[in-house]
């Protein structure tokens, strides 16, 4: 059974401290809740509910033309809705059915705009916790989610850690190293420094897409290696049939239009009709904001207080939530007792490769909801004491079934 839904919260108050009288969430469940089965799947930074298939989808939903994580999530799957009661909610802040600056604000019948409330990670953990309490939810026997996901994921270790049986934090970590958020900073200002943004009031008039069309191809240059890149694209032109509408400058006419600029400007088209350039401000500040020990003394002591089991998911070729950065996360879960497991995927799509690669990042998902950490072989990446390396790779066959 699936369902497809938006649930009104009421007032919801964020922890900027500023309030909105109603926070509607739209979210989608899958399976049948038995009581102890629920699994909350935390999106990325422009996600949607729409995590899985739908049978009654009808091409679109959301927004999004396929399911975020079809392949890894739904009957039969890694994540199993015929075994599991599976729940992803869309973000506040967002722009798929969730409150955010789109919405009409109920005090002037106008969209919010740039009047609404600053958004933070805790703040989608906290409507999540809503929306769990409204549908009967009390513990979850697991979270998992990828990028700033799994932040959404150690958020709710820190915040609700009683409520949380087992979690899946996916190529993520505890915060943004620095040349991220610069390269964030710069995808921002191309939005703000549009003409028609508007100081985020333009809705019913023209929208800055071309200052969203650069942020985005700005994040799809950080979601990809240098190795993906060199294997898709090379230095090749593009074919005669892709052809850009206007050269950027008059000397342009002079030189190939490459295939890595077509496919950039091909994804930001996309993007630009689907998603809202206030959210994507809203959004990727709220990812550039968290902090896992924001409050604590450390990370591990951010954590300190959980007592289920973590299972972090690393990629080689990912240079935006790098595999240091999950091991120093890995390493202050086993400061402070917290039962942990490491698993670094050899693979070199880069920071897609959690939504690219289900065949590497769903036997270990799976194995966490049936078998926990113990049960599947699921080997922790502490650096044995003749090692000289920073960590140990675990590999994916230590999955197979």
């Amino acid at each position: 059974m699936t369902t497809k839904e938006t649930a009104d919260l009421g007032e919801f108050q964020f922890e900027s401290g500023e309030s909105i009288p109603n926070l509607e969430v739209a979210y989608e469940t899958y399976g049948d809740f038995t009581g102890d089965n629920a699994v909350l799947v935390c999106h990325a930074l422009t996600g949607s509910a729409h995590v899985a298939r739908r049978p009654d989808a009808g091409g679109e939903t959301a927004g999004q033309a396929r399911a975020w994580w079809g392949d890894v999530v739904g009957p039969g799957k890694a994540i199993d809705t015929s075994e599991y009661y599976v729940i992803c909610a869309n973000a506040p802040g967002s722009c798929y059915g969730t409150t955010g600056p789109a919405s009409e604000n109920p005090e002037t019948g106008e969209p919010y705009g740039t009047d609404f409330p600053p958004v933070t990670v805790g703040d989608w953990t906290r409507a999540q916790r809503e929306l769990l309490d409204s549908l009967g939810v009390g513990r979850i026997h697991a979270v998992v989610g990828g990028s700033v996901g799994g932040m959404n994921v150690l958020d709710w270790l820190r915040r609700f850690p009683d409520d949380v049986e087992r979690a899946g934090a996916v190529a993520t970590a505890a915060r943004l190293d620095p040349q991220c958020l610069a390269l964030d900073t710069v995808a921002r200002r191309a939005i703000t420094s549009d003409p028609n943004w508007n100081g985020g009031h333009y809705y019913g008039g023209p929208e800055p897409q071309d200052g969203l069309a650069r942020a985005r191809q700005i994040g799809h240059i950080m979601y990809l290696s240098k190795a993906s890149m060199g294997r898709k694209f090379g230095r090749r032109a593009a074919g005669r049939e892709a052809v850009r509408e206007e050269p950027p400058d008059p000397a342009a006419a002079f030189f190939p239009y490459r295939e890595v600029e077509s496919y950039l400007d091909y994804q930001a088209d996309k993007f630009t009709n689907r998603f809202d350039a206030n959210s994507y401000l809203y959004m990727t500040r709220a990812m550039d904001d968290f902090d896992l020990s924001a409050g604590y003394e450390s990370d591990a002591d951010a954590l300190a207080a959980f007592e289920g089991e973590l299972l972090l998911l690393s990629f080689t070729g990912d240079w935006h939530f790098t595999v240091e950065q999950a091991e120093a996360l890995a390493e202050a879960c086993r400061d402070t007792g917290v039962d942990v497991a490491h698993h670094v995927i050899e693979s070199d799509h880069g920071h897609d490769a959690f939504l690219v690669e289900p065949e590497t990042v769903g036997p270990p998902l799976s194995g966490l909801l049936e078998d926990g950490l113990e049960g599947r072989a699921i080997t922790d990446t502490a650096p044995d004491a003749d090692d000289t390396s920073e960590f140990a790779p675990v590999h994916t066959s230590l999955f197979s079934k």
